[in-house]
């Protein structure tokens, strides 16, 4: 016993198998030679003692079989008697050994469907900083970002960008202004990507300039700049460029060189920004008035009245119109998150472009040493549909009013829910402290109307 005892498991079956058909070989063969046993005539005719005699004589037969067995089973090692074949065509078709062997091939079986398994699930890939629905790739091929560079139908890929442009500038544009468009492409260097959204339809015409044939062109019919900005400059896309310029169609850039705007702009740290507009032709925000003698500003110099209810917060700091905007690549991951699908004249939110940088007096600003003129020209409106009576620029007006509500509510509502949600008290708070009323306000900002 201790000998079985100090075995493997699977050893002390195997040598318990291999006794056990030891100690059937061993009776068999017993029984073959006694003649007594299969003697059936003199067995039945015998007296009383021999039957006893005999049977004692089986009996023990039978142990000393059963014993003889055991005692080789355990002597020998298994992989010795694995290689007789004295039992094999005897005890094969007896019904243990079939058992055997069906216990023992499921055995083999399941440990090589658990090996198989164990080597598959060592092969699979999930990492879950990936970006979403991309955890399976390996983080080496995954591409999460993307640009607007124009590449080559043959050569080398490596060799396609002699040059990568570091910004981009957007005109939603349409053919009434391609001329003045043509000037202020003219203002930005080959470190500059341009884009144009074609809100009329017409891109072929723009082929008489040399450079159309660079830019990209992206056409659906009476949209506005912030619907394809939403649409097609998500910040996955435009992240390799520094700068991002969302320009309206009308803007003259006679007082204009890009590449100075943006050393001005790196020079003071701004991350959102635009040019100072020319006092001369009109402007609705002081704040966003040129000065000269000065390369930028941050702070309104009338801080008195209404509009000016906090210095630090817009009108009157932090703040530019969404007319010509200059956007960081930092500070456009968060504004683009803030435009809204349905919104798409984007009225309301320069007043809530403060949130994306910190401290927004700081960040935001206007360059006046690059000025540009706003000419004020209501080519969008136009594409409005007229209406009960009302003229097209009407009804494109009205929606512009009643989006910027709609956006200023949206906006108090998301913050009185987060302070909620963190069991602040909102009872007190208010989103627009300036109070002023869309309706009355007189545009001098994207889609003219």
């Amino acid at each position: 016993m201790p000998l079985l005892c100090s075995l493997p498991t699977k050893k002390v079956v195997a040598i318990s198998l291999l006794g056990l058909q030891l100690s059937f070989l061993t009776i068999l063969v017993l029984l073959i030679n006694s003649n007594s046993v299969f003697n059936m005539k003199n067995f039945g005719r015998s007296s009383n003692s021999l039957k006893s005699a005999e049977t004692m004589r089986l009996i023990f037969s039978i142990g000393c079989g059963v014993m003889f067995g055991l005692f080789i089973g355990i002597s020998f090692p298994t992989s010795s008697l694995t290689k007789l074949n004295i039992t094999a065509s005897i005890v094969s078709s007896l019904p243990i050994a079939k058992d055997r062997d069906n216990v023992v091939s499921s055995q083999n079986g399941t440990d090589s469907l658990i090996k198989n398994q164990n080597a598959t699930d060592q092969w699979k890939i999930w990492v879950s900083s990936n970006p979403r629905g991309a955890e399976k790739l390996p983080p080496g091929l995954v591409a999460s970002e993307s640009d607007y560079y124009l590449r080559r139908l043959w050569g080398n890929p490596s060799e396609d960008l002699p040059n990568k442009p570091k910004y981009l500038v957007t005109f939603t544009v349409g053919i009434k202004q391609k001329y003045n468009i043509d000037a202020c492409v003219k203002k930005f260097s080959d470190d500059f990507t341009i884009l144009l959204f074609h809100y009329d339809g017409k891109t072929n015409e723009w082929d008489e300039f040399e450079w159309s044939q660079r830019a990209i062109h992206i056409s659906a019919r009476r949209q506005t700049k912030w619907w394809y900005a939403k649409r097609f400059l998500h910040p996955d896309i435009v992240a390799p460029y520094d700068y991002i310029f969302i320009w309206d169609e009308d803007l003259g850039v006679e007082h204009f060189d890009g590449m100075e705007y943006i050393k001005l702009v790196k020079k003071h740290g701004l991350e959102i920004s635009q040019p100072g507009l020319d006092p001369r032709k009109g402007t609705t925000w002081p704040m966003t008035i040129r000065r000269e003698n000065s390369e930028v500003h941050m702070l309104s110099e009338n801080k008195s009245g209404k509009r000016c209810s906090d210095p630090h917060l817009p009108p009157c700091a932090a703040f530019v119109e969404i007319m010509a905007p200059v956007f960081s690549q930092d500070a456009w991951r968060c504004v683009w998150h803030m435009i809204q699908n349905d919104l798409i004249h984007g009225w309301g939110l320069d007043f809530a472009l403060h949130k994306c940088v910190e401290p927004a007096h700081e960040k935001i600003g206007v360059v006046d040493a690059q000025w540009i003129i706003h000419q004020s020209v209501p080519s969008l409106g136009n594409e409005g549909q007229a209406k009960n009576g009302k003229a097209a620029w009407r009804g494109v007006r009205e929606r512009c009013e009643k989006e910027w509500l709609m956006f200023q509510s949206r906006a108090e509502n998301a913050q009185k829910d987060y302070h909620k949600s963190n069991g602040i008290d909102t009872s007190n708070f208010t989103y627009n402290p300036n109070g002023m009323d869309p309706s009355k306000f007189i545009s001098h900002s994207s889609n003219r109307v």
